[in-house]
Protein backbone atom coordinates (compact mmCIF):
# COMPACT_ATOMS: atom_id res chain seq x y z
CA UNK A 1 0.00 0.00 0.00
CA UNK A 2 1.42 3.43 -0.94
CA UNK A 3 2.33 5.94 1.74
CA UNK A 4 -0.52 8.38 1.21
CA UNK A 5 -0.41 12.08 1.95
CA UNK A 6 -3.63 13.46 3.40
CA UNK A 7 -5.10 16.43 1.54
CA UNK A 8 -7.97 18.65 2.62
CA UNK A 9 -9.59 20.07 -0.50
CA UNK A 10 -10.76 23.25 1.21
CA UNK A 11 -9.57 26.74 2.07
CA UNK A 12 -11.92 26.89 5.07
CA UNK A 13 -10.05 27.71 8.30
CA UNK A 14 -12.92 26.03 10.21
CA UNK A 15 -12.43 22.71 8.41
CA UNK A 16 -8.66 22.95 8.85
CA UNK A 17 -9.05 23.41 12.62
CA UNK A 18 -11.41 20.44 12.80
CA UNK A 19 -9.08 18.17 10.85
CA UNK A 20 -6.22 19.07 13.21
CA UNK A 21 -8.15 17.27 15.97
CA UNK A 22 -7.21 13.94 14.35
CA UNK A 23 -3.48 14.78 14.73
CA UNK A 24 -2.73 13.49 11.23
CA UNK A 25 -0.37 15.56 9.08
CA UNK A 26 -2.18 17.08 6.10
CA UNK A 27 -1.88 19.71 3.41
CA UNK A 28 -4.62 21.84 1.91
CA UNK A 29 -5.57 22.44 -1.69
CA UNK A 30 -8.07 24.80 -3.24
CA UNK A 31 -10.88 22.85 -4.88
CA UNK A 32 -11.91 23.63 -8.45
CA UNK A 33 -15.67 23.30 -8.25
CA UNK A 34 -18.75 25.07 -9.59
CA UNK A 35 -21.13 25.02 -6.63
CA UNK A 36 -24.26 25.94 -8.59
CA UNK A 37 -27.11 23.55 -7.70
CA UNK A 38 -28.65 21.51 -10.50
CA UNK A 39 -32.36 22.05 -11.22
CA UNK A 40 -34.51 20.03 -8.78
CA UNK A 41 -31.41 18.81 -6.90
CA UNK A 42 -32.14 18.18 -3.21
CA UNK A 43 -29.91 19.57 -0.48
CA UNK A 44 -28.67 16.04 0.31
CA UNK A 45 -27.83 15.33 -3.35
CA UNK A 46 -26.12 18.71 -3.74
CA UNK A 47 -23.71 18.38 -0.82
CA UNK A 48 -22.76 14.81 -1.70
CA UNK A 49 -22.08 15.75 -5.33
CA UNK A 50 -20.05 18.81 -4.34
CA UNK A 51 -18.03 16.91 -1.71
CA UNK A 52 -17.10 14.31 -4.33
CA UNK A 53 -16.33 16.96 -6.96
CA UNK A 54 -14.12 18.90 -4.54
CA UNK A 55 -12.19 15.77 -3.56
CA UNK A 56 -11.65 14.75 -7.17
CA UNK A 57 -10.75 18.27 -8.38
CA UNK A 58 -7.25 18.28 -6.85
CA UNK A 59 -4.61 17.17 -9.34
CA UNK A 60 -1.79 15.74 -7.24
CA UNK A 61 1.33 13.86 -8.31
CA UNK A 62 1.81 12.09 -4.99
CA UNK A 63 -0.36 9.20 -3.76
CA UNK A 64 -3.07 10.98 -1.80
CA UNK A 65 -6.27 10.57 0.15
CA UNK A 66 -8.22 13.73 -0.62
CA UNK A 67 -11.01 14.96 1.64
CA UNK A 68 -13.87 16.95 0.14
CA UNK A 69 -16.72 18.39 2.15
CA UNK A 70 -19.68 20.62 1.47
CA UNK A 71 -22.50 21.89 3.64
CA UNK A 72 -25.81 23.65 3.22
CA UNK A 73 -28.32 24.96 5.70
CA UNK A 74 -32.03 24.37 5.05
CA UNK A 75 -34.83 26.43 6.60
CA UNK A 76 -38.44 25.62 5.66
CA UNK A 77 -37.26 23.46 2.74
CA UNK A 78 -35.15 26.32 1.34
CA UNK A 79 -31.36 26.33 1.13
CA UNK A 80 -29.92 29.46 2.69
CA UNK A 81 -26.40 30.64 2.12
CA UNK A 82 -23.88 32.84 3.85
CA UNK A 83 -25.25 36.27 4.71
CA UNK A 84 -22.15 38.35 3.75
CA UNK A 85 -23.60 41.49 5.41
CA UNK A 86 -24.64 42.24 8.99
CA UNK A 87 -28.13 43.23 7.85
CA UNK A 88 -28.66 39.93 6.05
CA UNK A 89 -27.25 38.01 9.03
CA UNK A 90 -29.81 39.63 11.35
CA UNK A 91 -32.64 38.83 8.93
CA UNK A 92 -31.47 35.21 8.61
CA UNK A 93 -31.41 34.82 12.38
CA UNK A 94 -34.87 36.32 12.74
CA UNK A 95 -36.24 33.99 10.04
CA UNK A 96 -34.84 31.04 12.04
CA UNK A 97 -36.31 32.20 15.36
CA UNK A 98 -38.34 29.37 16.92
CA UNK A 99 -37.58 27.10 13.93
CA UNK A 100 -35.72 23.86 13.36
CA UNK A 101 -33.06 24.19 10.69
CA UNK A 102 -31.17 21.28 9.17
CA UNK A 103 -27.55 21.20 8.09
CA UNK A 104 -26.66 18.70 5.39
CA UNK A 105 -22.97 17.88 5.16
CA UNK A 106 -21.50 15.80 2.37
CA UNK A 107 -18.12 14.18 2.98
CA UNK A 108 -15.94 12.42 0.43
CA UNK A 109 -12.58 10.67 0.62
CA UNK A 110 -10.94 10.12 -2.76
CA UNK A 111 -7.99 7.79 -3.29
CA UNK A 112 -6.15 9.23 -6.30
CA UNK A 113 -4.33 5.91 -6.90
CA UNK A 114 -7.26 3.48 -6.91
CA UNK A 115 -9.77 6.16 -8.04
CA UNK A 116 -12.11 4.98 -5.29
CA UNK A 117 -14.30 7.75 -3.86
CA UNK A 118 -16.38 7.09 -0.76
CA UNK A 119 -19.17 9.59 -0.03
CA UNK A 120 -21.36 9.91 3.07
CA UNK A 121 -24.06 12.30 4.22
CA UNK A 122 -24.43 13.68 7.74
CA UNK A 123 -27.43 15.67 8.96
CA UNK A 124 -27.68 17.88 12.02
CA UNK A 125 -30.74 19.70 13.38
CA UNK A 126 -30.56 23.01 15.22
CA UNK A 127 -33.60 24.20 17.16
CA UNK A 128 -33.56 27.96 17.63
CA UNK A 129 -35.04 29.69 20.62
CA UNK A 130 -37.35 32.67 20.07
CA UNK A 131 -35.12 35.60 19.12
CA UNK A 132 -35.82 39.31 19.27
CA UNK A 133 -34.31 41.76 16.80
CA UNK A 134 -32.18 43.16 19.64
CA UNK A 135 -30.78 39.67 20.42
CA UNK A 136 -30.00 39.02 16.74
CA UNK A 137 -28.33 42.40 16.28
CA UNK A 138 -26.27 42.03 19.45
CA UNK A 139 -25.15 38.57 18.44
CA UNK A 140 -24.14 39.64 14.92
CA UNK A 141 -22.29 42.67 16.32
CA UNK A 142 -20.33 40.51 18.78
CA UNK A 143 -19.47 37.50 16.60
CA UNK A 144 -19.63 38.71 12.96
CA UNK A 145 -20.90 35.42 11.46
CA UNK A 146 -21.01 36.86 7.93
CA UNK A 147 -19.33 33.88 6.25
CA UNK A 148 -21.33 31.18 8.03
CA UNK A 149 -24.44 29.55 6.59
CA UNK A 150 -27.23 30.21 9.06
CA UNK A 151 -25.46 33.32 10.42
CA UNK A 152 -24.01 31.75 13.55
CA UNK A 153 -20.92 30.08 14.95
CA UNK A 154 -22.01 27.22 17.18
CA UNK A 155 -18.47 26.83 18.53
CA UNK A 156 -18.72 30.33 19.99
CA UNK A 157 -21.46 32.63 21.24
CA UNK A 158 -23.89 31.14 18.71
CA UNK A 159 -24.69 28.41 21.22
CA UNK A 160 -26.78 30.99 23.12
CA UNK A 161 -29.23 31.14 20.19
CA UNK A 162 -30.43 27.54 20.52
CA UNK A 163 -32.99 25.49 22.41
CA UNK A 164 -31.30 22.21 21.52
CA UNK A 165 -29.10 20.40 19.01
CA UNK A 166 -29.70 16.98 17.44
CA UNK A 167 -27.09 14.99 15.57
CA UNK A 168 -24.44 12.32 15.78
CA UNK A 169 -21.34 14.49 15.43
CA UNK A 170 -21.13 18.12 16.63
CA UNK A 171 -18.17 18.63 14.25
CA UNK A 172 -20.61 18.12 11.39
CA UNK A 173 -22.33 21.36 12.33
CA UNK A 174 -19.06 23.23 11.77
CA UNK A 175 -18.51 21.53 8.41
CA UNK A 176 -16.45 18.34 8.76
CA UNK A 177 -17.99 15.20 10.31
CA UNK A 178 -14.96 13.67 12.01
CA UNK A 179 -16.68 10.46 13.14
CA UNK A 180 -17.47 9.52 9.52
CA UNK A 181 -14.08 10.81 8.36
CA UNK A 182 -12.21 8.62 10.86
CA UNK A 183 -13.97 5.52 9.52
CA UNK A 184 -13.42 6.46 5.86
CA UNK A 185 -9.70 7.06 6.43
CA UNK A 186 -9.34 3.79 8.33
CA UNK A 187 -10.87 1.95 5.35
CA UNK A 188 -7.86 3.24 3.35
CA UNK A 189 -5.35 2.24 6.04
CA UNK A 190 -4.87 5.67 7.66
CA UNK A 191 -5.46 5.73 11.40
CA UNK A 192 -5.47 8.56 13.93
CA UNK A 193 -5.07 6.13 16.85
Amino acid sequence: MPNYQLVLSSTSPFRQELLKKLTLPFITAKPDCDETPYPNESAAELVQRLAKTKAQSCHLDQASLVIGSDQVCVVNQRIIGKPHTAEQAVEQLLSQSGQCITFYTGLAVYNNQTKQCDVVLDTFNVYFRELTRDMAENYVHKEHPLHCAGSFKCEGLGITLFERLEGNDPNSLIGLPLIHLTRLLEAHGMRAI
